[in-house]
């Protein structure tokens, strides 16, 4: 195995640790996002620099290139800077989980055949680039919600009612420089909530029929109820931050990887990649994937658009904290409505709805930026949006359908093997839809969907077309890190007031 390869597993699992020793150390999809991003830069351009100067050059641009980081000397191994690229960071990132890094990473190592100075020189030279890259990184916003007043009103978005006291994740997060994205890409508003007939409502009427909470399914006619597959497709793509195996963008990762291993790459006559080709391939993936963390964020509280949950429960407008008095419940409402949820793997506690607003989702904006800038890596054109051959002739088992994790009632889930006969954007849709079948996201949260309920690129709606943009952007501007947008100097909702004075922003 290549180091790229060795690192990222070591990364992945540092993410599933996390979300399991009760530390809480870069948990949650923004934060998993960033750390994977750092990880993963810092390897890409500790290979680039030691690569350029050592034994079989790729000739790579570097990420960071103002300033630039010095030279190494002629020599210097690329597999010892990569992996100090990658520990150092680790270390940082994952403080609890020192002494797994420390059992494994060798700062005198010299691989076989390497004079013990090329391999020092790699150690050094990757110890450096981690340092700059978590310098460049260390003014980033938290997760934490100290300081942000939700709204409140009508549509807007609230904590679970189911889990009440669950709070907000990541409201100020958005406003965080872009890692390569040369742009703040925006979306259009999702579709106003409103009673009548229109594309809201039937959206309502989906979610309320699919996302709907198993004891809770003899409300629903039985030909619109969820079906097997269904069920399967949510929990296949959720790890919402579950025990025992972290969030999306390791899910995210593990996909890239299988295609990363057997599919034959157009830029090398076939062969799969090279280790300078993995390099720059999961560097772009983790790139994409945090700034699909920090701009779908930017979105998701400009819009507080409310979940399901809410949107269900309360649909006639004389439920809810703003409601006007009325004696005749509109018949979309259910005042007890539950969604079948995100699945609280490994544990017994009860699902729930994630503890940030619907639009755009989280889940459709890292898939389609992963995905799609994949697909862009294998020669895949820039709006294509048809099935691609990226998955031919494989498979593969989501670890919340593995045969061993367990549901929130203790009984262990069957094991499923998964193909993707139309490739990564199968993946982009299917990941997009799931988020319906646990009842947890609007279908526009992903995508806008025409008249037939099949997705419509033809508008700016939804986290896949985010995703999209995000994935297009980076791999045209060639992953520079000089290029990025900077800060948003707001994260205000629309729909307040321009006078009102910015927010302040806390660091965590």
């Amino acid at each position: 195995m290549d180091a790229i390869l060795y690192w990222n597993d070591v990364a992945l699992e540092a993410n599933r640790v996390s979300h399991t020793n009760g530390k809480e150390e870069q948990t949650g999809p923004t934060l998993s996002a960033r750390a994977l991003a750092i990880v993963h830069l810092a390897m890409y351009d500790a290979f680039v620099g030691a690569d350029n100067v050592g034994l079989s050059p790729a000739n790579l641009d570097p990420y960071l290139t103002s300033p630039a980081i010095p030279a190494p000397p002629p020599g210097t191994s690329p597999d010892t800077a990569v992996a100090a690229g990658a520990y150092w960071t680790l270390h940082h990132l994952f403080s609890s989980q020192r002494p797994f890094f420390d059992l494994i990473y060798d700062a005198v190592y010299s691989p076989v055949g390497l004079p013990a100075a090329g391999a020092h020189d790699g150690h050094v030279y990757g110890k450096k680039v981690a340092e700059r890259i978590l310098g460049v990184r260390q003014g980033d916003p938290g997760a934490g919600s100290v300081g942000y007043t939700p709204q409140n009103g009508r549509g807007k978005h609230r904590p679970d009612p189911d889990n009440p006291t669950q709070g907000f994740h990541g409201p100020f997060f958005g406003v965080a420089k872009l890692f390569a994205a040369t742009n703040r890409h925006k979306l259009d508003a999702p579709p106003n909530v409103m009673t009548g007939a229109g594309e809201y409502r039937r959206a309502l009427r989906q979610v309320r029929n699919k996302g709907i909470a198993p004891e809770l399914a003899g409300t629903v006619p039985f030909a619109s109820r969820r079906t097997a597959e269904e069920t399967v497709i949510g929990l296949y793509w959720a790890y919402d931050g579950a025990v025992g195996l972290g969030t999306p963008p390791r899910l995210y990762n593990q996909i890239v990887r299988e295609v990363a291993q057997h599919t034959p790459n157009p830029h090398n006559g076939g062969a799969v990649n090279t280790p300078a080709q993995n390099a720059r391939l999961f560097a772009l993936v983790n790139a994409a994937m945090g700034d699909a963390a920090i701009l779908g964020w930017e979105q998701k509280y400009r819009f507080e658009y409310w979940r399901p949950v809410l949107g269900i429960r309360e649909h006639d407008p004389s439920l809810g904290p703003s409601g006007v008095p009325d004696d005749d419940i509109n018949p979309d409402s259910d005042p007890g409505w539950l969604p079948l949820g995100s699945p609280n793997t490994n544990t017994s506690r009860k699902n729930f709805t994630p503890p940030f607003p619907a639009y755009p989702s989280g889940h459709a904006t890292f898939g389609a930026a992963a995905f799609h800038i994949t697909r862009r890596f294998y020669k895949v054109a820039k709006n294509d949006k048809n099935p691609d051959p990226l998955f031919n002739g494989q498979s593969f088992v989501s670890e919340e359908l593995n045969g061993v994790s367990r549901d929130n009632k203790g009984a262990v889930r069957p094991k499923h093997t998964r193909n993707f006969p139309k490739g990564l954007w199968q993946m982009i849709l299917e990941n997009g839809f799931s988020r319906v079948f646990l009842g947890v996201h609007w279908v526009f949260d992903a995508f806008a969907v025409d008249s037939d309920g099949d997705p419509d690129f033809s508008r700016n709606i939804g986290g896949v077309p985010l995703g999209l943009a995000i994935a297009n952007d980076i791999f045209d501007d060639g992953l520079q890190a000089a290029n990025a947008a900077g800060p948003a100097l707001t994260a205000m909702p629309d729909s307040m007031d321009a006078t009102i004075p910015r927010r302040a922003w806390p660091q965590e």
